[in-house]
């Protein structure tokens, strides 16, 4: 019996929603009294720094084929490396890629899953596990009868602490099926931390009146070492590219600090942010919605405060 991590990678560098998971299936495997195995396919570097973050094991598959993203193919490989570890736990971030493999290898295994878990299991009458749910105004708990079990790890659910050292990387021999996936090109955007994985966000809306007025979020971010975002209205008419839009029908993030500048606050937007830990509005419109929803908020016009707040964090840096 073990724990399988997934531990995915991009550019060749282990993802920070892999060390939360990682630092969870160590977690999982105490209370199960097993071991945490994580699982890198393709190239990576460092992948033996997985151990500080609670592996005891690292399996890394150097393929070429491997190299580029196939659900299918990934899902073999997976399903194989769990039957040879004697895994009957299989976590895997609850992003993209693991929304895509969550199914597939719940199917393959024959194991009951929960996607966007958010605690650790309670084995009182049986292996049960939290998530959110109706747009995180409520937690409901799984349990999970089968003998086998896929998790998705909703992020920053856990904050990674190492609490190991480095390992070995072993390797092993599976059977990798042809993919029928060929990736001509792949643009990314570079730079910044991709809005699931980002502790701290700047967003706004429709308030910013015209995409040229951009820039005072964009200092703030930079400021603040923080991703920018922006409401759907925004992403829609071409103010930003839709990879930034957060909502409901967008990117569900949970940052430990979101600021949300010139939007009102719509149903549809606060369903993807509202697991954010503090949540800050800056709006001249009183009536607004989402004051109801922030921990702070100004009520004022955001092109007085952002540029006010920006040089206030660039005052206080200065002074550390």
């Amino acid at each position: 019996m073990a724990v399988l991590v997934y531990a995915e990678t991009q550019a060749n560098k282990i993802k920070k929603a892999s060390l939360e998971c990682v630092y969870y299936g160590n977690k999982v495997a105490q209370i199960l009294g097993t071991e945490c195995v994580a699982l890198i396919l393709g190239n990576a570097d460092n992948a033996g720094s997985l151990g500080e973050y609670g592996a005891s094991k690292v399996i890394q598959i150097s393929n070429e084929s491997l190299n580029d993203f196939d659900s299918s193919v990934y899902t073999s490989v997976i399903t194989q490396v769990a039957d040879k570890v004697g895994a009957d736990t299989v976590i895997v971030a609850h992003s993209s890629t693991g929304k895509s493999l969550l199914g597939r290898l719940s199917a393959k295994m024959k194991a009951g899953s929960v996607s966007g878990v958010v605690g650790l299991p309670n084995m009182e009458k049986g292996f049960t596990v939290d998530k959110s749910v109706f747009s995180g105004k409520a937690i409901a708990s799984f349990l999970v009868k089968s003998d086998k079990r896929v998790l998705s790890l909703s992020g920053n659910s856990f904050k990674p602490e190492v609490i190991g050292a480095e390992v070995a990387i072993e390797s092993m021999e599976v059977e990798i099926p042809a993919s029928m996936i060929k990736v001509i090109e792949v643009k990314r955007e570079e730079g910044t931390v991709p809005l699931p994985e980002a502790e701290l966000v700047v967003s706004a809306g429709r308030g910013m009146k015209a995409p040229e007025n951009w820039g005072i979020i964009e200092e703030l971010a930079t400021v603040l070492g923080a991703t920018t975002a922006c409401s759907r209205p925004v992403a829609d008419i071409g103010w930003r590219p839709h990879h930034e839009h957060v909502g409901q029908t967008g990117v569900a993030i949970k940052p430990n600090l979101y600021i949300a500048a010139g939007i009102s606050g719509a149903i549809q937007h606060l369903a993807g942010v509202n697991n954010s830990k503090v949540i800050v509005v800056i709006n001249k419109d009183p009536e607004a919605p989402f004051f109801k929803a922030a921990d702070y908020g100004v009520e004022a016009d955001l092109f007085d405060v952002v540029p006010k707040l920006t040089a206030a964090l660039k005052e206080f840096k200065a002074g550390l």
